[in-house]
């Protein structure tokens, strides 16, 4: 059974007859986890093995586990920082700033490779405007130079820890007021000024950036619908400009963001018709449930494929990993961070 372009979040800390039955349906391809999936690392391990063991290949498990206001998995996990605050000790310091980060995705990824889960949703490489609440401290800088290099170094630390890098949100929600959780923003930028939110994608597809998640943001002067459903952002500019080969994911079709294009089993038609390999349908049983009867006879042979390579490759258990030489140093350099005059974390 091939995995099929369907992401979607499950009800508890295990999982129940009804999980089981949906996600061993072709249609689904992935799982989500949130804050109401975790306890403590040996319950994660054990559900990431028991959704793993449902199907094969294995599906996908994801989770945003960014640092910051968007962590997911608290106890027992090490409290990563905001990547504003990765931007700023590159500001002070450019080597120390970018070990920092290159450590943080190292640490992000590694903990939860020892826990089962394949990938984050990270890391974020929208630019700072100062003017999206919803991304604000979320961004590692304003420059997309010093977002794009901050990037390349928490890539590499991801990789080294078996994980995969799913940048966001494409192709930049940061130049917009409105949050596309709540509304559909417009960004009304010329071309040539939206370029400037590209680099960092760009730079990053060329390092190896192994996933896409796209923005429900409508950029008025190239397209009329947001571009988690523009064939003109997806294949023109992300495949074809940009050359990107790998997952391109669409943010949250529950997001209100993407109301204007239909109903949920809608809104996953046009997302895919658009080139999305796989849909994020979270928080809306009854609406997923509808988008796989809707999909009961899609398949995309060529996103199956690429969908494969974001499986988490080589990990230590938690125990090996909390005692290993590279963990420790890793939680040592962000308490020396955290600890030095004028760079808090919790800023």
């Amino acid at each position: 059974m091939t995995l099929g372009p369907l992401m979607l979040d499950i009800e508890g800390l295990e999982l129940s007859a009804t999980d089981r039955d949906l996600l061993t349906n072709p249609v689904v391809g992935g799982v989500i986890l949130f804050s109401q999936n975790y306890a403590d690392p040996d319950q994660l391990k054990a559900l990431s093995d028991d959704i793993h063991s449902l199907r094969n290949p294995p599906l996908l498990i994801a989770v945003d586990q960014e640092g910051g206001r968007v962590q997911r998995f608290h106890k027992d996990f090490s409290k990563l920082p905001a990547l504003h605050l990765l931007g700023r000790q590159c500001d002070l310091d450019q080597q120390t700033g970018l070990a920092l980060a290159e450590s943080c995705g190292w640490l992000m990824a590694a903990e939860l490779r020892a826990c089962g889960v394949d990938f984050s949703f990270a890391p974020v490489l929208d630019l700072d405007w100062g003017l999206s609440e919803v991304i604000g401290d979320r961004s590692f800088h304003s420059d997309p130079n010093r977002v794009a290099e901050l990037g390349v170094a928490y890539l590499r630390g991801m990789r080294a820890a078996g994980m995969a890098a799913v940048g966001k949100h494409w192709p930049g929600h940061g130049a917009v007021s409105a949050d596309s959780h709540l509304a559909l923003p417009r960004d009304r930028r010329e071309y040539a000024e939206i370029l400037e939110d590209i680099i960092p994608f760009e730079r990053l597809i060329n390092g190896g950036l192994a996933g896409v998640m796209t923005a429900h943001v409508v950029y008025t002067q190239m397209d009329l619908v947001p571009a988690s459903f523009s064939p003109y952002w997806i294949n023109q500019e992300l495949r074809g400009k940009l050359r990107f080969n790998g997952v391109v994911f669409s943010d949250d079709l529950s997001m209100q963001g993407a109301a204007g294009m239909g109903n949920l089993a809608e809104r996953a038609r046009a997302a895919l018709a658009a080139g999305a390999d796989m849909i994020l349908v979270c928080n809306d049983r009854p609406g997923a449930i509808g988008v796989v009867e809707e999909l009961a006879v899609y398949n995309n042979p060529v996103s199956a494929l690429r969908l494969t390579r974001l499986h988490g490759q080589h990990c230590a258990t938690h125990d090996e990993l909390v005692a290993g030489e590279r963990w420790q140093e890793a939680v040592a350099m962000l308490s020396r961070i955290e600890n030095k005059p004028g760079l808090s974390l919790d800023a």
